[in-house]
């Protein structure tokens, strides 16, 4: 058994101008980052990368040694790296956020690109900023405020598959699972079990599992505010699906500090099925850490958009909205439901969530059940995908609806684009094609409907 600790820079909103410090990734094996410009990890490694240069972050090494955990290779895609923090953005200056009454009506899906202060960036290095601010954004109206306390330093203890988590005076536990070998391992932490499969997609790659207990984290079944998450940070109001990615947060930071887990804390993504597809959305899109995010079937409140879920039940097709999920659970922060006639004034939208991965992998596993709003859904991931669009990293992100079968059990034609994603963003190596939008032809995108700008070219 090992204990250790570390104190991490947490999620805030320190002043600063707009635009961002150099955040490249710290494994051997690169060359020094190109400023501005956001690097990836070469196929032939999985932690490659340099120091990042003035405003960007790293460019992938040239001559890394190939290997699960060797440098980055030459070219081609790996993990992405980030400044190597929850939240890369707390150098951001973020406009104060006008109440609810103040907010303005907008029927399309708000533009991922333009300012609070309504001007559009025109460069990479100003993402990071404006993620910031869609960031705050879906905290102050829709999820609660990740941090409502500084966690500070969190210490670890592992023993078997037992992770200790210590944190604020308290602990709570996940179970890990390990393929055969010495590691450290690439892992998967599966909200409340995994959905897609271990033996085709995890095991036979050699990707550890983590068990995450989203009830005990933050109750969605009971009373409002009952669970781990609130224990130790009081705040009732933030949403369930919050709570659980500040848990998850901080499994990360004992995964940092205690390397007898056998786990790469630079190589863990994230996944769950249907309420926690919603939760692993929210946990991947709050921390920069996740290489790569895969929520599966999380439909409205996930990768479903709040307007077009509104117009689809105007045309007579039940699926769920903003006002019946605030009214089903505590999912989302507690006056949420004042939106649920207004879904218009919101100032961004579930695209704008998806947006915040970016640069980072995301797959969006989607099921052809009205219930779950694949019109929506689809909507979504066409507007989200001008951010990897525009950061020219379409290969980072992808969209995977099969006709209607049972919610939840994985269908095997969706096998290889979960394997193909694992393979290259976390395992490294992988060279299958990762660019994929794919649908039931049924499910239409109206562009000119719900989209009223265009996708800047970022320098």
């Amino acid at each position: 058994m090992r204990s250790a600790s570390s104190a991490s820079l947490r999620s805030g909103l320190a002043i600063a101008a707009l635009g961002v410090l150099g955040c490249g990734g710290a494994d051997p094996g690169g060359m020094t980052g190109e400023a501005g410009r956001w690097g990836f990890a070469g196929t032939g490694g999985s932690r490659g990368g340099g120091r990042g240069g003035a405003g960007g972050s790293a460019v992938a090494g040239s001559g890394g040694q190939a290997g699960t955990t060797g440098g980055a290779g030459t070219g081609g895609a790996g993990a992405a790296p980030t400044c190597g923090k929850e939240d890369c953005g707390t150098d951001c200056t973020i406009p104060a956020l006008p109440a609810f009454s103040a907010l303005t009506a907008n029927d399309k899906l708000p533009d991922p690109f333009m300012t609070i202060a309504g001007t559009r960036i025109a460069s990479r290095s100003e993402w990071q900023c404006r993620r910031a601010e869609i960031s705050a954004q879906i905290q102050n109206y829709e999820a609660g405020q990740k941090n409502p306390k500084d966690p500070g330093a969190v210490t670890a203890t592992v023993s078997g598959k037992t992770l200790t988590v210590n944190v604020l005076g308290k602990s709570f536990t996940v179970s890990i699972t390990l393929p055969r070998g010495d590691g450290p391992f690439p892992a998967i932490i599966g909200l409340d079990g995994m959905s897609i499969p271990v033996s085709g997609s995890l095991d036979s790659l050699g990707v550890a599992q983590i068990n995450f207990d989203t009830n005990k984290m933050g109750n969605q079944s009971g009373s409002r505010g009952t669970g781990f998450f609130y224990d130790v940070n009081g705040d009732k109001s933030v949403g369930a699906l919050m709570a659980w990615a500040w848990g998850v947060s901080r499994v990360i930071d004992a995964l940092e500090v205690t390397p007898d887990a056998k786990i790469d804390p630079k190589r863990i993504g994230i996944t769950g099925c249907s309420r926690n597809g919603k939760g692993a959305l929210a946990v991947g899109a709050y921390d920069e850490r996740f290489k790569l995010v895969i929520p599966q079937e999380s439909g409205s409140g996930g990768s479903g958009n709040w307007r077009v879920s509104q117009w689809m039940l105007s045309q007579g097709q039940s699926t769920q909205t903003l006002s019946e999920i605030t009214g089903e659970n505590v999912w989302f922060r507690s006056n949420f439901s004042q939106f649920g006639n207004s879904v218009n004034k919101l100032p961004f939208d579930h695209h704008a969530l998806e947006g915040l991965v970016a640069p980072r992998a995301l797959l969006v596993i989607e099921n052809n059940i009205l219930w779950l709003g694949p019109q929506s859904s689809w909507s979504g991931a066409n507007a989200a995908r001008g951010v990897w669009q525009a950061l020219a990293v379409t290969d980072r992100m992808g969209y995977s609806l099969t006709t209607e079968h049972g919610h939840c059990s994985f269908p095997s034609s969706q096998q290889a684009e979960v394997t193909a994603y694992v393979q290259k963003f976390l395992v490294g190596g992988g060279t299958a094609n990762t660019n994929i939008m794919r649908n039931d032809p049924g499910v239409q995108y109206n562009a000119s409907q719900w989209v009223n700008w265009t996708v800047p070219t970022l320098q």
